[in-house]
């Protein structure tokens, strides 16, 4: 059974598992006095939840079954949301309905965008977290000034105009998400197209101590068995303690707490009678919701592989499955970035990273999106001598044949 990918999975929904644990209106961070206070809306937290586990579900279904996958959801919402206020009609509906947040105000959702921008980096002292946007665009390019002061008041991005046509620019992008994620995501962008005018990036880096670590020396090599049946050999990292846990009938879970316990890894462990990818097609924001009032506190003994690994994946496909199919068509609407239009979404894209040791876990993720130029039909104009045929379909007869040298004349 694989247990690594979905381990890794959740992990990476743990950012909006913090916040979708209270029906109240507002959600405060706990023990406020000891970190920053970070307000989220309860329709907020709810349904940015969902889009986790919708996401989740989707990037499983186009993955192979024996591959790892770690993505983050939380850097994909902040990176959408830019491209969001840059979009217009049906373009802008689609993607408000795909991050769930359609029966709210685009007012209320940067509200949101703009406080865990500013706040959720502080909540826990003990634990490092890092968000960053930045936006890059070709510096013949116009972007309308609106859509600059919104990414730059409301999501703390840097706007810069580059020249696309120097290689160094390239380098630059690169550099700034490596710089933001500790050197763990070196490169995003291979080149930049002629079609290309803008990028929208998010950076998200966390990294973060057990609460109570494993000791080394309890660490040992461990048979794992993958979804073909095959088996491994790992280092298998052992605790035997009081944890927050819960016990189902498809799967255990545990609680890893991280710092002050403001964040944590909550491990889905299948039971033999499923496989961690029948788990994600079944698992909802519902389920998660209930699986946090079952979670007790209790002597528990886990075992956890340690592991690292680097991710990369297109999600195109994935948000077209969500529900926003026309931002990466010639239909898409983004005259809030640019009022000329003939723009696209042309791609959206993910690299992850993630460690998992007896210290604890370094992870990362920058999201990137691609806005380009739509390409105008290719236009077959005969402007110049052609022939044509004038025939009968059925039998094939040729009635006439001909060119036209010159259409001015006459005879």
């Amino acid at each position: 059974m694989k247990t690594t990918s979905f381990l890794s999975l959740s992990l990476a929904i743990a950012g909006f598992g913090l916040m979708a644990v209270s029906c109240s209106d507002k959600i405060t961070s706990p023990d406020a006095g000891t970190g920053k206070d970070l307000r989220v809306s309860a329709p907020f937290a709810s349904q940015t939840t969902r889009f986790a586990f919708d996401m989740a579900r989707q990037v499983s279904q186009q993955e192979p079954i024996g591959k790892n996958l770690f993505v983050s959801p939380l850097s994909l919402h902040i990176a959408l949301g830019m491209i969001l206020n840059g979009a217009d009609g049906q373009t802008a509906r689609e993607i408000q309905k795909t991050l769930n947040l359609d029966d709210q105000t685009l007012t209320n959702v940067n509200t949101t965008y703009q406080n865990l921008m500013q706040n959720l980096p502080g909540v826990d002292p003990k634990v490092t977290l890092r968000l960053a946007n930045s936006v890059w665009y070709r510096n013949t390019f116009t972007v309308e000034p609106a859509y600059k002061n919104l990414l730059t008041d409301t999501f703390r991005a840097t706007v810069s105009g580059e020249d696309f046509a120097s290689p160094s620019t390239v380098g630059k992008i690169n550099g700034w998400a490596s710089e933001q994620t500790n050197g763990k995501i070196p490169k995003v962008i291979d080149q930049i197209s002629p079609e290309n005018v803008l990028f929208l990036l998010n950076a998200l880096y966390f990294k973060g101590d057990w609460q109570t670590r494993f000791k080394p020396e309890n660490t040992q090599d461990e048979p794992f068995t993958l979804a073909s049946g095959s088996q491994k050999s790992v280092r298998m990292m052992r605790l035997n303690t009081k944890l927050r846990r819960s016990f189902t009938p498809t799967y255990t879970a545990f609680e890893l707490p991280y710092g002050s316990d403001r964040f944590v890894m909550t491990v889905l462990l299948p039971n033999d009678n499923t496989t961690a990818n029948a788990l994600l097609k079944i698992l909802t924001a519902d389920d998660w919701t209930q699986l946090q009032k079952t979670l007790t506190t209790g002597q528990i003994d886990i075992g956890l592989p340690k592991f690292s690994f680097s991710y990369e994946i297109k999600l195109n496909t994935v948000l077209t499955s969500l529900g926003m199919p026309t931002a990466f068509t010639d239909r898409a609407n983004f005259t809030k970035i640019s009022r000329n239009g003939r723009l696209l979404l042309s791609s959206v894209k993910q690299n992850t990273f993630v460690a998992v040791d007896e210290t604890g876990t370094e992870a990362a993720a920058v999201t990137t999106g691609e806005i380009s130029v739509t390409s105008a039909p290719m236009a077959y104009l005969c402007n110049r001598p052609f022939v044509f045929v004038i025939h009968e379909k059925s039998s094939g007869t040729v009635l006439f044949t001909g060119k036209v040298a010159d259409p001015t004349q006459a005879n």
